[in-house]
């Protein structure tokens, strides 16, 4: 017997049934006690409805972001292709709520979704650790705390060092940096790289040129107009991310600073934005699509048993020059 039979004989369609015995919702109560009903009276025990329903699993993976932008869109990208011929299909679902900041979207969301429509999940940058959760989980950019999940980022120290050594190379010694999210671990690394490099060319580290960026435009662009509106700014500023380094364009412009001629600014990710602007950013090459298919394969491999016990991923990053970084001005 087929899910067709099955369909044909409680006279609903196949792809009722699919979420009745998959206990999916948007079915109505005496919808679903009609299928299964005609799944008892049937006798599909040996079916795979009743293997399916059994099993309590529904072959969906969540991708669970806090919003849609462009980081976690790359990532979708590279989750969808590696999901090709898994036997998954994929739930993309924002936990945005109307918070600032959305600290514990991921629980709640985890708590609607976990065991009824997703079997596991890919947290991208979650805002808490997740060390408990019903389901498998791995986690992209994760958070700072420990005993959490598996995970996947990228080189965040060695990216963040050649961002700021490609600017001392360059001739510039007063350089600023626009940091992250301060609960994710990615951010304390781009600094740690920052600080590290200064230090190896001998210059001091001044605790006043580092502001919050907050992985954001708009903070991004607020840190950079209190930097380049002081007496004594920057001639570069590296920014944790190409959203915050963006921001800073946009202070850049506002101000009347002209870019790469008085000030040089670099970020991290290398979004499709990134290359959308004037002039085009020079930034830190993440591989998010890899990143994104090596999560769902890591995922994959705990939900069919291949992989017990957390896994952390370093992908490399790299330098990607383009037209915002120039030598300094001519004092």
């Amino acid at each position: 017997m087929t899910i067709t039979d099955v369909a044909r004989a409680a006279g609903v369609s196949v792809a009722t049934v699919s979420k009745v015995v998959n206990a999916r919702y948007g079915v109505a109560p005496s919808t679903v006690e009609k299928v299964m009903a005609v799944v008892n009276e049937l006798g599909y025990e040996t079916s795979l409805i009743a293997s399916s329903l059994r099993r309590s699993r529904t072959n969906v993976i969540g991708v669970l972001v806090t919003e849609f932008e462009p980081y976690s869109a790359e990532l979708l990208k590279g989750i969808g292709a590696a999901a090709h011929g898994t036997g998954y299909e994929l739930l993309a679902h924002s936990g945005w709520v109307d918070q600032a900041p959305p600290i514990g979207w991921e629980r709640r969301s985890l708590s609607r979704l976990a065991g009824t429509l997703i079997d596991g999940a890919i947290l991208v940058t979650p805002t808490a650790v997740t060390a408990d959760t019903p389901i498998p989980v791995v986690a992209i950019d994760p958070h700072t705390g420990r005993g959490g999940p598996s995970t996947v980022d990228a080189d965040n120290v060695g990216g963040a060092r050649a961002a700021v050594e490609h600017l001392i190379s360059l001739g510039h010694r007063r350089i600023a940096h626009l940091r992250g999210r301060v609960d994710l671990e990615s951010s304390y690394r781009r600094e740690e790289g920052y600080r590290r490099c200064l230090e190896k060319a001998g210059i001091p580290f001044d605790p006043s040129l580092v502001l919050d960026g907050d992985y954001r435009r708009e903070v991004g662009r607020t840190s950079a107009i209190d930097l380049l509106d002081r007496t004594e700014r920057p001639t570069a500023i590296f920014a944790a991310n190409d959203l915050s380094a963006l921001g800073a364009l946009d202070a850049a412009r506002e101000l009347g600073i002209d870019v790469p001629r008085e000030l040089s600014i670099v970020g991290f990710d290398d979004i499709p934005e990134s290359t959308a602007t004037a002039p085009r950013l020079t930034t830190i090459a993440q591989p998010l699509r890899q990143m994104g298919a090596t999560a769902l394969r890591m995922l994959v491999e705990q939900l069919n048993g291949q992989e017990s016990g957390t896994r952390h991923e370093h992908l490399r990053s790299e330098l990607v020059i383009r037209e915002s970084t120039a030598p300094p001005p001519a004092a």
